[in-house]
């Protein structure tokens, strides 16, 4: 999942990003409620970490601007301003929840995969599709209890396209979700063609996969 952080304390963003990116996320940071705009209009991110004190404006602002636009981003506001007040307007500005600092990393994480689960609808940390079984937490991938051995972008792909299943992913999605910032990668190259089909062959050895489909000149779909 890619992860948008907006706080302007550089030793606590460091941590967050260290300790996310060890956990598997695609980590941005920036510090200010311009920076963290600008991003929002160029790449997708499935998760915003939200602090409220920013040198440029308070960060409600940012979130009332996200919701404003529709934007499916999920907001965690992480903020020293614990009054109920506070709370209750982040909620009611739309955000999905509210941690207070000083908090630990691993609730951070706790309550980010939480949000997550909510968002894409699965109450349980494995996912299912075709007999082939997904640990989200442990990047692992069985065919009926045999391990598959996927590299971590592989995992990343299937994982994609099995919580949008049904749905037409385009080259460029799978970019930005799996990548990350699609400024910094030639969205035209085929590499994202390369670790598809790899993924394929190493599914295809299990089960057939006619269920994993190509839109030609688009993208790809997994069909439940």
């Amino acid at each position: 999942m890619n992860v948008l952080i907006v706080e302007d304390y550089q030793e606590l963003a460091v941590e967050i990003v260290d300790f996310l990116s060890k956990t598997g996320y695609l980590c941005k940071w920036v510090s200010s409620c311009e920076a963290a705009l600008e991003e929002m209009e160029v790449n997708s991110y499935d998760v915003m970490l939200l602090d409220l004190g920013l040198p440029d404006g308070d960060g409600f602002e940012v979130l009332k601007s996200v919701r404003k636009q529709q934007s499916k981003v999920a907001v965690i506001v992480i903020t020293a301003r614990g009054e109920l007040d506070d709370k209750i307007e982040g909620l009611q500005l739309g955000a999905d929840d509210y941690l207070t600092k000083p908090f630990a990393l691993t609730e951070l994480g706790a309550r980010l995969f939480a949000v997550i689960r909510r968002i894409h609808g699965f109450t349980v940390n494995e996912l299912n599709i075709h007999g082939f079984s997904l640990q989200l937490q442990d990047y692992k991938v069985s065919y009926n209890a045999i391990p598959i051995n996927l590299t971590k972008k592989e995992f990343d792909i299937f994982q994609y396209l099995v919580l949008n299943k049904n749905r037409v992913i385009t080259r460029l999605q799978l970019t930005e979700h799996i990548w990350g910032d699609i400024l910094e990668v030639n969205s035209d190259s085929n590499f994202i063609d390369v670790h598809v089909r790899n993924l394929r062959k190493k599914l295809d050895k299990h089960d057939s996969i006619a269920w994993f489909e190509t839109v030609r000149n688009v993208g790809y779909r997994i069909n439940d």
